[in-house]
């Protein structure tokens, strides 16, 4: 499988999909298409992605190009790396706050795009502090239901879904506590940045941005 992605520091759609397919435990090669450029788009489309966005994942003759259908797509493809639990309740809810995630809190994602490199304390909107609330409470909502220590209890795509989200908020300041948060929601930010898998990503991006 190749898996197409951009920057590391940036790209928080490219680190969905790379954290389920790590955790699928199958071999894969990397694609680094360069974000930012003028040529991002055609070069994308040359390297196989036919909207000219990343990431896509290419798996012999299938070609799959949204990040929320390659983790489905692995989910289905590699069902013992359990990246859905068993239970369908605890799926559908999963689902739910991944998707909520990919179709919203479009402030969040616009004032604070992901960069892995920056630590700073920002003066965020209405909107954005709206969408920060919510998160935390999603959040505390779930891990209260399942019982942590990851969303499903289990790890899962739905925090493959959040992992950027927790970059953000170290990125630009953001404690949890001042966004009605009692804990839980602050010490699941910690454990997501402290995934292995996320670790190595993070030392990639880090080590792309020095050279």
């Amino acid at each position: 499988m190749e898996l197409l992605i951009g920057d590391k520091l940036w790209s928080s759609w490219s680190l969905r999909p790379w954290l389920a397919l790590k955790r699928t435990g199958q071999p894969f090669t990397e694609t680094l298409i360069r974000l930012r450029r003028e040529d991002t788009g055609d070069k994308a489309r040359a390297a196989g992605s036919p909207t000219g966005q990343i990431p896509v994942l290419r798996d012999g003759a299938v070609t799959i190009w949204d990040s929320l259908a390659i983790c489905e797509y692995l989910a289905d493809k590699a069902p013992q790396a359990k990246l859905w639990p068993a239970d369908p309740v605890a799926r559908a809810l999963g689902r739910a706050a991944a998707a909520e995630m990919h179709g919203g809190f479009t402030s969040l994602r616009g004032e604070c795009p992901m960069d892995l490199s920056l630590k700073t304390v920002a003066e965020l909107s209405e909107a954005t502090q709206g969408n920060i609330r919510r998160i935390s409470q999603l959040w505390n909502d779930l891990l209260g239901r399942f019982g942590g220590p990851y969303l499903l209890g289990e790890w899962s795509i739905a925090d493959a879904f959040y992992a950027p989200v927790a970059t953000r908020f170290r990125s630009y300041g953001v404690h949890l506590s001042d966004y009605g948060d009692p804990g839980p929601a602050g010490a699941y930010c910690e454990r997501l940045l402290q995934l292995p898998e996320f670790l190595e990503w993070e030392a990639a991006a880090l080590a792309d941005a020095r050279a």
